[in-house]
């Protein structure tokens, strides 16, 4: 008899042409751990809910680093968090026991620098709804800023409608600012109200990763006030913007077929890993979880199949028991 007709589920895929090399997020075995990593030459490795949570290292976190290395693996840090500098990030590493260098460090606030630097190649000032840390970035690679700190809202809408506006501003930035405030909003749309003015973003991060049943807004909050005012679309810098990663690879010279993602956020670490080719690993030591992976995995959506990891474990300790 001649072949068996494709069942409904394999003629939709053949319909909306997913890719056949679906990711199957299985658990990560010894055999699997060890065939995988004779094919892998660099790890990127999300911090928050991998490394640590808050302040603290999470258990066995920094043996597997450690061990990785020592199996000459190439390991960079890769995050979101744009709170901090690289040198900011080296002594939080260096602090939980984690043995890190300033260039193996790729945060958004340098990467947001670097952008402005060398790609937008921005002329003038940039308005930055941030914090200190991004500007230190800046000022590195020499490029004037204004809006750093608390800008608080003062007067009726008489007085919001004449905020005064730097005329030598030609980008706005934002980033994660604790000090976010409604005049900060007024001035970021006022600004990109101008379609020359460029407007980047460091992630789209909803919330930090907690357990305590507190909710810590992240930068993907303040960015949805500033798009929706400036009815504008950021060019959006971190995971999983292949941007990021194109910056390492360029550096480092990096083989995608012989790199791996390792992170705990499916939305930023496992789809960064899907846009760029990497095999990726989910730790459930963060925000996302299993069952959230397979309801991601039974999805018809591209989108949705684009977060499901290669393989997953509860956390970085078990790596390290695998190898």
């Amino acid at each position: 008899s001649g072949p068996s007709a494709p069942s409904p589920g394999e003629r939709f895929l053949q319909v909306i042409d997913l890719p056949a090399n679906m990711a199957a997020c299985r658990l990560l075995t010894r055999d699997r751990a060890a065939q995988l990593l004779s094919n892998i030459d660099t790890i990127l490795t999300d911090c928050d809910g991998v490394l640590w949570q808050g302040s603290e290292a999470i258990s066995g976190a920094a043996k597997t680093i450690a061990k990785l290395r020592e199996m000459g693996k190439r390991v960079l840090f890769v995050t979101n968090n744009s709170t901090k500098s690289r040198l900011s990030y080296v002594e939080k590493l260096t602090k939980l026991g984690f043995e890190a260098h300033e260039d193996e460090v790729y945060g958004t606030a340098y990467i947001a620098a670097l952008y402005l630097k060398n790609i937008a190649k921005v002329t003038g000032k940039v308005y930055m709804v941030g914090n200190t840390e991004m500007a230190k970035e800046l000022d590195l690679q020499g490029i004037s800023y204004t809006g750093v700190g608390p800008d608080p809202i003062e007067g009726t809408v008489a007085d919001w409608k004449t905020l005064p506006l730097d005329p030598e501003v030609t980008t706005v930035l934002v980033g994660f600012d604790e000090h976010l405030s409604y005049t900060k909003m007024i001035r970021a749309a006022s600004y990109l109200s101008d379609e020359n003015i460029q407007f980047v973003a460091t992630n789209t991060d909803e919330r930090l990763p907690l357990e305590n049943g507190r909710v810590i807004p992240g930068t993907g909050c303040i960015l949805a006030g500033v798009r929706m005012a400036a009815a504008r679309e950021p060019v959006i810098l971190g995971k999983p913007s292949k941007l990021m990663f194109e910056i390492m690879k360029e550096r480092y010279d990096l083989d995608p077929d012989r790199t791996m993602m390792i992170g705990d956020n499916l939305k930023t670490d496992i789809a960064l890993g899907h846009n760029c080719g990497l095999t990726t690993l989910l730790v459930l030591t963060g925000i996302s979880s299993l069952d959230e992976a397979r309801h991601m995995q039974a999805s018809n959506s591209i989108e949705h199949q684009k977060r499901v990891p290669h393989y997953y474990l509860p956390g970085l300790r078990e790596l390290s028991e695998l190898l």
